[in-house]
């Protein structure tokens, strides 16, 4: 039988980081309103649009290297952008935010996060220096 229905609602401020993919999985994790759900969702925005998250590789440092590299690749600093009054690197964050997307959406299975083995949650920073960023993590289902 399932327990009541129950809405948890954090924002949670991420520490700046370099430009580039870093694995935050442990940092969602860390939110006690997830142990609260026995089947549900957690819904993760990041309030910014020159970053981005997305749910890729967990175990392998290098893939995130790699893609760093790719999205360099695809949408170089050097392309004629006509919005350039923030910097170089601003335009081409906002391509990669858009190709990426701004959003992940994990299951929750009996107070866990329902990832693959080798999934984790990335935030993805696409400017030089993109400062702390937020999330807004937003949890339902049923209660455990």
């Amino acid at each position: 039988m399932a327990g009541n229905s129950v809405w948890f609602q954090k924002e949670v401020s991420l520490p700046a980081r370099q430009r580039g993919c870093h694995l935050i999985t442990s940092e969602i994790e860390k939110l006690s309103e997830i142990r609260q759900v026995k089947i549900g969702l957690c819904h993760i925005l990041i309030k910014h649009t020159s970053a981005s998250l997305c749910l890729n590789e967990n175990w392998d440092p290098d893939v995130r290297v790699d893609m760093e590299m790719m999205l360099n690749h695809l949408v170089p600093e050097t392309t004629k952008f006509r919005h350039t009054c923030e910097g170089s690197d601003d335009m081409p964050a906002h391509v990669k935010a858009a190709l990426l997307g701004c959003h992940v959406t994990v299951p929750v299975t009996d107070g866990k996060l329902n990832l693959g083995k080798w999934q984790g949650i990335w935030l993805c920073e696409h400017r030089n220096h993109g400062g702390s960023r937020q999330l807004v993590v937003t949890i339902n289902g049923s209660s455990v």
